[in-house]
């Protein structure tokens, strides 16, 4: 009888494991629903890294500087669309952003063409693997919005995963009381990411509207403001501080330094970027690598190479001790240092 019963647990577990693989998989149309489970795929933290800056799901329709993320998956993939054809397209798009190779053309009337940004090969092949195979999260205003332009009415579109959620997730998460959290880690890269989202949303809209001369202005007379915003939204302190600083109230402290120089290693060897947390009796102070990219670089480049003169004299009358240039992509011009209670 105890044998009959093993096996049966064994059958049993074996059903279990095997239904999982296509939980939120349903019919022929290759949909699924995984909002409700937790997702550990890499490319979830790659794209609210590297892509929420411009395509934030939480971010209200009238203040958009790029379209959503979902917006990019319904425009690239249809009912046909293989995954390897998904993460070409999406390859193909970010080494090389051209208007005639866009399956967008209303995103680019009404934000511009996407500025060209150095990203690893692995680091799009996984945002593209994880986007093409998971239901992501989607603005209040995106459903009607895209059956609008499409015409569709109450219709819904087709293809892969393309998005259940109401976008409310990312909003909770970062209005949620760091006190109902156990994971600090969460709490810091959340509170990172949203302050990047805020400062790239602006900053951005500053190029489009009078261009790079204006971004510079902008950090000068903005940056500090919108970041000290953010800092008493989520009650935490919020620092960018680097060894290199242009502003010199953001100089890194020795401790600071410490960390800088613990990313600038392991970037090196290319080892897996994860945030530094120390907890304190009371408190948590959190560190995260801010790494260059090819935009990053206009300002921050080589003189007469990615920095023009122009911009060069620009940025010296603003900050006369500036020392935040010759950098190259994906290297560490400094680190988000935060901290906040238990």
């Amino acid at each position: 009888m105890e044998m009959i019963m093993k096996k049966w647990l064994i059958f049993l577990s074996l059903i279990i494991i095997f239904s999982c693989k296509d939980f939120g998989k349903s019919g022929n149309d290759g949909l699924v629903a995984q909002t409700n489970i937790v997702i550990d795929h890499p490319g979830k933290k790659l794209m609210e890294i590297n892509c929420y800056a411009c395509h934030n799901p939480s971010t209200d329709h009238d203040q958009r500087i790029a379209p959503p993320m979902i917006a990019v998956k319904k425009h690239y993939i249809s009912q046909n669309t293989t995954k390897e054809q998904f993460i070409e397209d999406m390859q193909e798009w970010i080494k090389n952003p051209r208007e005639e190779k866009s399956k967008m053309p209303g995103a680019i009337r009404n934000f511009g063409l996407m500025p060209y940004a150095h990203f690893p090969e692995e680091t799009i092949f996984q945002i593209a693997d994880y986007i093409y195979d998971y239901d992501i999260e989607q603005p209040e205003w995106f459903a009607d919005h895209f059956n609008e332009e499409r015409g569709m009415g109450n219709r819904n579109g087709k293809g892969k995963g393309m998005g259940q959620g109401n976008g409310q997730g990312m909003r909770f998460r970062q209005g949620q009381k760091a006190s109902t959290i156990k994971n600090y880690e969460e709490i810091g890269l959340q509170y990172a990411l949203s302050t990047k989202a805020e400062l790239g949303r602006n900053l951005i809209g500053a190029i489009q509207k009078k261009g790079l001369q204006n971004a510079i202005t902008f950090c000068n007379e903005r940056a500090y403001a919108i970041t000290d915003s953010m800092a008493r939204t989520h009650n935490a302190n919020i620092k960018r501080v680097s060894d290199k600083p242009r502003n010199q109230n953001n100089d890194a402290n020795s401790i600071e330094s410490d960390h800088i120089e613990t990313f600038k290693k392991q970037i090196i060897n290319q080892q897996e970027i994860n945030p530094i947390v120390q907890e304190e009796r009371d408190q948590v102070n959190f560190y995260y690598p801010i790494t260059t990219n090819a935009m990053c670089l206009q300002c921050h480049g080589t003189l007469d190479k990615e920095l023009k003169m122009e911009t060069y004299k620009t940025i010296k009358g603003l900050y006369p001790s500036d020392k935040a240039t010759g950098y190259d992509v994906n290297e560490v011009r400094g680190i988000w240092s935060i901290s906040f209670n238990k």
